[in-house]
């Protein structure tokens, strides 16, 4: 990958007068569309410029008079197309011929795109309302233009795919007017479209590097090449809770290739870290060479001397406020996590909502329905190992690579490099899988300490061996759920009590929470200094396994099919809710039940052949619901089709958010059969995928048919939702394969039950 001309945030006037007049539109967190006026005042642009130069500007909207649309992407692109989606929703409101319209990944700027992150479901969520308003912003003061040119009413002039026209006959493309249209202001107020009459939203549109990612041209991190560029590679301690005590690098710096082997910390001691920063080992032992493998082989000749680490402090900053963590010493083994969860699971726990009285309703209970699940560890195995580039002066620094959220971590950047901000530049390249784990910068500011201390350009490159084993993992979860029975079978109390290492995964609001008179949940964890972060749906991943498997083993318990056991509690959620606090929607919930349960024929004639397994589960402001159909082959398990329902509001791409629904599919069964991360005397016992389990082609479903609720909800997300669901489906679905109920993930691999 070439390295672009870059433009810097004061020069994006100069930069609009270079692109042959048209007009820049700046789509911003704080504001609606900004006219970006490429002139001196009262002069017009010059268009006897070279038509089609594009400026290379952040978050602007960019028309040129030979009639291109262009928008420069704000938030990073790892596969959930929103390079595709966010320009879909532009060219929607600006009435723009689909075909004229093109995309390009913008650098990070924190002044006009806020943080620009991709996570948490929220990219075409936040971005619908801003992109919506710079179209047709855009739109108006073309139509605003073509009136004074042709001396008409504005309110007589319309749009249609990227031309203007007028009862007259008169007719401009945008590109003939954006000229003049950029010397106008801003409209305070736009009308947007309604929903009936969307043209691109809600239509199938390929994505748009589709042929780039097909035909290998360089995108991802690992592709972006400089001239001069060094290749870093880090050698962590070889377990958690210890840290480097001396090395001897005289025979790897004999090898060919190598440059440099030193050591550096990360954060110097009292550094405030914020929200997504980490610091898994401080203490930095670095080999620099000319290429990747001469790097990977002369690290292996370092001799090294650990020791343990012992406790430490990290004064941490974030919406919790300015705290300090207390991170424990010791080397750490899944199997003594395992028993210490047993352990505090019969201790009292923080209490997180109460509803009623659920102490007596269980004394006075005629049946008691308990259950406790476990899961463990988590890697995020993204398909692209981590990496970034770093170029780092002593007056400015280019960073380039995949990246989540660039926002958080450039304040953290400016403090360790005594930069101003405006002087860091970060460009994000495409990312070869995220899920969570390239939240948290970093590796990027590990690249950009290794930089400055070698003085030249660098990349930091993680084998799949570091990745696994530096860390950021899911957590390890475990809860116990307790339903309480009256002698007609009614439901009369629930309770769940969950922890973990070093988080809880209970979220005390959701459902069944409102559906039951009486209701308690809790929740408690346990330190540790193996580090965790994100992964795809925090949290929920594993509460809608556990919840979803137990509200089966209810459902069995009161005689009842399970997804009319799950209307009848949504129903009184509606009409009879319980508490104030209930942070679902009841119809919306049971709307993707009831789309899921028609469309996959449950309780039809049809299909006996399959044992089949449902789950539905509210997260991140949307609804998923999965049918699984299970079958037998070779004496093993199978799953051989997935229905899915989904609820995310206004789907900008049908074909996009298909194939979204589809990953989470194939994903969360993976990891339901085989994830799993184990550790033995603080060392991770699996370091690459000879030994992490990841699901087979041979094993993922036939077919996954996936449907949406249709309505005109603004769009609610959809990267996380249909992933948690997909685990408690998997384990009703096992049960009727098998006649066994599954407590333990990963079902099919080490720690399931046997």
């Amino acid at each position: 990958m070439a390295e672009d001309k870059n433009f810097n945030r004061r020069s994006f006037l100069k930069a609009s007068m270079l692109a042959g007049g048209g007009m820049a539109l700046s789509v911003s967190w704080f504001s609606n569309a900004v006219a970006a006026v490429a002139t001196t005042p009262g002069q017009l642009p010059d268009n006897s410029q070279a038509p089609g130069q594009w400026a290379h500007l952040n978050g602007y909207i960019h028309i040129t008079t030979d009639n291109k649309v262009k928008l420069i992407c704000p938030n990073p692109e790892f596969g959930q197309n929103v390079m595709t989606s966010l320009p879909m929703i532009l060219a929607e409101e600006l009435d723009v011929d689909w075909k004229n319209v093109s995309v390009e990944m913008g650098p990070h700027d924190n002044v006009k795109l806020g943080p620009q992150f991709t996570g948490g479901s929220n990219s075409v969520r936040m971005y619908w309302k801003p992109l919506r308003e710079a179209g047709a912003a855009a739109r108006q003061m073309l139509r605003e233009a073509a009136a004074r040119s042709w001396n008409v009413p504005v309110s007589e002039v319309t749009t249609q795919a990227g031309t203007l026209r007028h009862a007259s006959g008169k007719s401009a493309r945008y590109g003939e007017m954006a000229t003049q249209a950029a010397a106008l202001p801003v409209p305070k107020e736009v009308k947007l479209k309604t929903p009936k009459d969307f043209t691109i939203v809600r239509k199938p549109s390929r994505n748009v590097e589709g042929h780039k990612i097909v035909t290998g041209k360089p995108l991802f991190g690992l592709d972006y090449r400089q001239e001069g560029m060094l290749i870093a590679m880090i050698q962590h301690p070889p377990a958690f809770g210890m840290k480097f005590k001396s090395f001897d690098a005289s025979e790897t710096l004999k090898m060919p290739g190598i440059k440099e082997v030193f050591s550096l910390k990360l954060y110097e001691e009292g550094f405030e870290q914020a929200g997504f920063d980490t610091r898994t080992f401080n203490d930095l032992l670095v080999v620099v060479g000319n290429t990747t493998w001469e790097v990977m082989n002369a690290r292996k000749k370092l001799k090294v001397q650990w020791e343990q680490a012992g406790e430490t402090k990290d004064t941490m900053a974030g919406r919790d406020g300015k705290r300090e963590v207390v991170v424990p010493g010791g080397l750490e083994s899944t199997t003594v996590h395992f028993e210490k969860m047993k352990e505090y699971g019969q201790k009292p726990a923080q209490q997180l909502r109460k509803d009623g009285d659920p102490e007596t309703a269980f004394k006075n209970a005629e049946q008691i329905v308990e259950r406790t699940y476990n899961a463990p560890f988590l890697a995020h195995n993204c398909m692209e190992p981590m990496n970034f580039f770093a170029h780092v002066t002593d007056d400015k620094a280019l960073l380039v690579g995949p990246l989540q959220g660039p926002g958080w971590i450039e304040p953290t950047l400016s403090k360790i490099l005594g930069l101003p901000a405006d002087k860091i530049e970060i460009q994000m390249t495409r990312m070869g899988g995220g899920f969570g784990r390239r939240a948290y910068g970093h590796y990027l500011t590990e690249a950009a300490l290794i930089s400055r201390k070698v003085k030249a350009p660098v990349k930091l490159i993680y084998t799949r061996e570091d990745d696994m084993t530096y860390g950021i993992y899911r957590p390890m979860y475990t809860a116990t759920y307790r339903a309480a029975l009256d002698a007609n079978k009614n439901l009369i109390a629930f309770q769940v009590k969950g922890g973990g290492i070093p988080e809880h995964p209970i979220h005390a609001n959701r459902f069944p929470a409102g559906a039951v008179d009486h209701y308690l949940a809790e929740g408690w964890q346990i330190p540790s200094n193996i580090t965790i972060g994100a992964f795809r749906a925090p949290r929920s991943n594993f509460n809608a396994a556990a919840e979803q498997s137990f509200l089966d083993e209810v459902a069995e318990a009161m005689g009842k099919d399970p997804i009319e056991f799950r209307l009848e509690l949504l129903k009184k959620a509606k009409e009879n809710p319980v508490g104030k606090d209930n942070d679902y929607d009841a119809d919306r919930y049971a709307g993707v039940l009831k789309l899921v349960r028609d469309k996959s024929g449950w309780g039809k004639a049809g299909s006996e052949k399959y044992s089949r397994g449902v789950a539905a589960y509210f997260c991140h402001n949307s609804y998923a619901a999965h049918v699984v159909d299970m079958v037998t082959r070779d004496g093993k398990p199978y799953v051989e089709r997935v229905f899915s329902a989904i609820d995310c509001g206004i789907v900008v791409n049908p074909e996009a958010a298909g194939n979204m629904v589809q990953g989470a599919v194939v994903d969360g069964i993976g990891n339901a059969f085989y994830g799993a991360l184990t550790h033995r005397e603080g060392a991770a016992e699996q370091r690459n995928f000879d030994t992490y389990r990841m699901i087979r082609h041979h094993e993922a479903p036939k077919m996954v048919d996936v449907h949406f609720v249709e309505n005109d909800i603004d769009p609610t997300g959809l990267g996380e939702p249909p992933f948690p669901p997909v685990f408690g489906a998997v384990a009703n679905a096992l049960y009727k394969n098998t006649g066994k109920r599954h407590y333990n993930q990963p079902f099919g691999g080490r720690h399931a039950d046997t």
